[in-house]
Parts: structure tokens; C-alpha cells; sequence
């Protein structure tokens, strides 16, 4: 039997805790909705309704609650997404972008529930790490022009 994970992301939603696990789950292999409690008389929620979804991402653990409109996502705590190739980073930016979800600067963005995400290729920890001081500081400055990270660009400034 697979042990339990020991230390899981506790998401906070304001009602749509389900919704946003189905979406996620919908987006990586290895994903899946694990377990839904639901609200009962004794808890402060409506009773019988959706109170915690655990989920996985790729084989990690996750919790969503519906506690409320109490708390919002800040780009304080977001989820990285280490990208094997292009078109996944394509194919994650218009899925997590779409439906009121917003870019924002070097791989970042908040989806349509407030949440933050890093869609990073792994290319880029290379580029960083390989060369020169030199190739470091243009992969660098290459990357806090874009929003969406482009790993043809990244490769041209180490070549720079």
C-alpha cells in the first residue's frame, strides 16, 4: 500500500474547489480527484456541500477547500510546472490562460481562480547553470522580456 503523502499544498477556494480540481486534474497525466468531503451540519459550510477535494497533479497531492471568500491567491506561493518541450509549455500557457486567466512576466500566470503558476522549461535551469557568467546574465535578461517563455529565444541569448 502507497504511503500517505506527508506534506500536501492546501489550496483555498471561494466556492469552486471541485470545479478548479477537475480543470487541473484535466490538464497532467498521472492526475486524478482522490477523495470529496462534503459539509455536514456540525461543519460551517452549507451541508452537503463540497467542503475538501484531495487531488493529484502528476503523482503530487493537493487539497482544495471552499472556505469562503476570506482569503485570495497571491503570487506569494505558486506552482512550477518544469516543462519537458515547447509545446507542452504552449499547450499548458492557453489552457491555464483561458477563461480569465492572465499572463504575466517571465513563464508566470494566474489562472481563472486566482492561482499562480511558473510553466518553466527545464531548458532554461540548463542555460542558466552551463556557461559563463556571461550566457547566465543574457538567458536572464532574455527571460524577464517575455511572458510566455519562448526556449528558441533562451537558447539564441546563451548563443549571444
Amino acid at each position: 500500500m502507497k504511503q500517505p503523502q506527508k506534506i500536501k499544498t492546501f489550496l483555498w477556494y471561494d466556492g469552486k474547489a471541485e470545479e478548479a480540481a477537475k480543470f487541473y486534474t484535466s490538464l497532467f497525466d498521472d492526475s486524478r480527484i482522490v477523495e470529496t468531503t462534503y459539509y455536514n451540519e456540525a461543519a460551517p459550510g452549507e451541508t452537503g456541500s463540497v467542503m475538501t477535494v484531495l487531488f493529484e497533479l502528476a503523482g503530487q497531492q493537493f487539497v482544495a477547500l471552499n472556505g469562503g471568500p476570506e482569503f485570495q491567491f497571491t503570487e506569494a506561493m505558486s506552482l512550477q510546472v518544469d516543462c519537458e518541450s515547447q509545446e507542452e509549455i504552449d499547450t499548458l500557457w492557453s489552457q491555464l490562460t483561458a477563461d480569465g486567466g492572465q499572463e504575466g512576466p517571465c513563464g508566470w500566470l494566474k489562472d481563472k481562480y486566482g492561482v499562480s503558476w511558473q510553466i518553466v522549461p527545464r531548458r532554461l535551469f540548463e542555460l542558466l547553470s552551463e556557461g559563463s557568467p556571461a550566457q547566465a546574465e543574457s538567458v536572464t535578461g532574455a527571460m524577464l522580456s517575455m511572458h510566455k517563455l519562448d526556449v528558441a529565444a533562451l537558447e539564441a541569448a546563451a548563443k549571444a
